[in-house]
């Protein structure tokens, strides 16, 4: 078991030998991870403080000097604190800046509804030209991030906290507006990304020893969605149910929903934060709080 930030500083000490590469943190590198990379590189990596817009717009004008950048503070701060700058300097702009974001979702726990941002999903699927993906463990951390290097304009990755199983192997590959099916079943298809794809895999276990045959749908990659993949499992499978760390505002049960809504009308029952701040408090105990739990996608079926 790893975290998705703990993955996340690995990849930059596996890139960090080029020299294009630069790395900027809020003041909050131990725990973004950041802090690997500015060990081994000092030169490259730059704390501009608590000054999240500042980090932002340092980053974009790094990026546009030709310069590889990530840039990184908790999900609450990237998204709330530095949203113009995200939205008018690196997106309107079309920066080739990754900005990676930790700490997302309730997961956060005992940090409580300050730092547990439920809304960047929503935040970020709005602006236009704005790549938007979620890794579910650290294999698919660094094979996305990996994705993310290559491909120009800005990106918004979003990471978590605390250690997540291992989901993949490296047979797996991913990419921008892609997702990955995991089971073939047609009683129902859980859909999921980041914290909550190994939540869906476990429920999908127990459904199958029930009889109940369903299939899990990370949709790691947020914006540009898989929209094909979405309606072949609408198409395929009786029942569906979106699972994730955010606000159901928002979320990917109100993409999904759009897209039903438009294109195969079909019910999708939705599990996340019900227009509500998070809880303080151990982020297992959160998580069953609000529902984010195996069991609770059981009762779906």
């Amino acid at each position: 078991m790893k975290s998705t930030r703990k993955a996340y500083g690995e990849y930059l000490l596996e890139i960090g030998e080029n020299p294009n590469v630069v790395v900027l943190d809020a003041d909050l590198a131990a725990a973004t991870k950041t802090d690997m990379f500015m060990k081994k590189y000092p030169n490259r990596h730059i704390d501009l403080g608590i000054a999240e817009q500042d980090l932002v717009g340092t980053a974009c004008g790094l990026a546009l000097s030709g310069k590889t950048v990530f840039a990184s503070t908790f999900a609450m701060f990237m998204a709330g604190r530095a949203y113009d700058q995200v939205r008018n300097t690196a997106a309107y702009s079309h920066v080739n800046v990754n900005l990676c974001a930790t700490h997302a979702g309730v997961m956060v726990g005992e940090d409580g509804p300050t730092h547990q941002c439920i809304e960047d999903v929503a935040l970020m699927n709005v602006i236009p030209t704005m790549k938007v993906l979620s890794p579910a463990d650290d294999i698919s951390t660094k094979k996305i991030l990996k994705v993310c290097t290559h491909t120009d304009g800005p990106k918004y990755i979003r990471l978590g906290r605390s250690d997540l199983d291992d989901i993949y192997d490296d047979s797996y590959e991913f990419k921008i507006g892609g997702s990955n099916i995991f089971g073939n079943g047609t009683d129902g298809t859980i859909f999921a990304y980041g914290s909550t794809v190994s939540i869906a895999l476990n429920a999908q276990k127990e459904l199958m020893e029930k009889g109940i045959n369903v299939r899990v749908v990370d949709l790691y990659s947020i914006k540009p969605i898989d929209k094909d993949t979405i309606l072949k499992c609408a198409k395929e499978t009786k029942k569906l149910v979106s699972i994730e760390d955010h606000s159901i505002i928002g979320g990917i049960g109100s993409i999904i929903s759009n897209i039903l809504c438009e294109e195969y009308p079909k019910r999708l029952e939705k599990i996340g934060i019900n227009d509500t701040f998070g809880k303080s408090g151990n982020w297992k105990e959160v998580y069953k709080y609000f529902g984010l739990t195996k069991e609770n996608i059981i009762s779906k079926f």
